[in-house]
């Protein structure tokens, strides 16, 4: 059983309002819709990067809660991030992926390794807390408990394709996205 992303994307809207996401490729598409925010950070440019942006940002900015919102082929293109991530073992880190089979944005073209076993890799890795995910219900209920408490933390979510958002390639690329992004950083930093 899988869940559509955009429900799940909804769903962690619900419980993520005002708080820094680093989304990248289609999950950035569906999260400018879902969750326009100046502290989305739309600036990641090159598949596989999310996950490095979002860990210098958690580590740079320790009193602010943190999500990647990955997907298995850019997570795929640099699984040492994990490794990284669970070394610096971040407090405020939560990394989403959205693990559908496919290289989603550019043709969606099947990824290698479809059985693949995020939340095992991220374990493996040493992440405290790791979750995978195929129900949007349990997806739903368990959400605070997964958003509470420590980092790193790791979340695989098989999906599928749900509502389909404009790609909006512009916008995540602008320079007045990585603007908004600085200036409410800022701004919530106070500095």
């Amino acid at each position: 059983m899988t869940m559509k992303r955009d429900q799940a994307l909804e769903a962690l809207a619900e419980h993520y309002t005002d708080g820094i996401v680093v989304p990248v490729f289609q999950s950035a598409f569906d999260w400018m819709q879902i969750r326009p925010h100046a502290l989305n950070y739309l600036c990641t440019g090159a598949m596989g990067q999310a996950s490095s942006h979002a860990l210098g940002v958690a580590l740079a900015c320790p009193d602010e809660q943190v999500l990647v919102l990955d997907g298995d082929g850019s997570l795929l293109m640099n699984l040492g991030c994990l490794v990284t991530t669970a070394e610096q073992s971040p407090k405020n880190l939560w990394h989403f992926v959205s693990n559908n089979g496919i290289y989603e944005v550019n043709g969606e073209f099947p990824v290698p390794g479809k059985n693949v076993d995020f939340a095992g890799l991220a374990a493996a890795a040493g992440f405290k807390r790791t979750y995978s995910f195929s129900d949007i219900d349990t997806f739903r209920r368990e959400l605070p408990e997964v958003l509470g408490g420590e980092g790193p933390v790791f979340v695989s979510m098989d999906v599928e394709i749900g509502k389909v958002y404009p790609r909006d390639y512009v916008t995540i690329h602008s320079a007045d996205s990585r603007k908004t992004f600085r200036n409410a950083l800022r701004e919530r930093l106070g500095s």
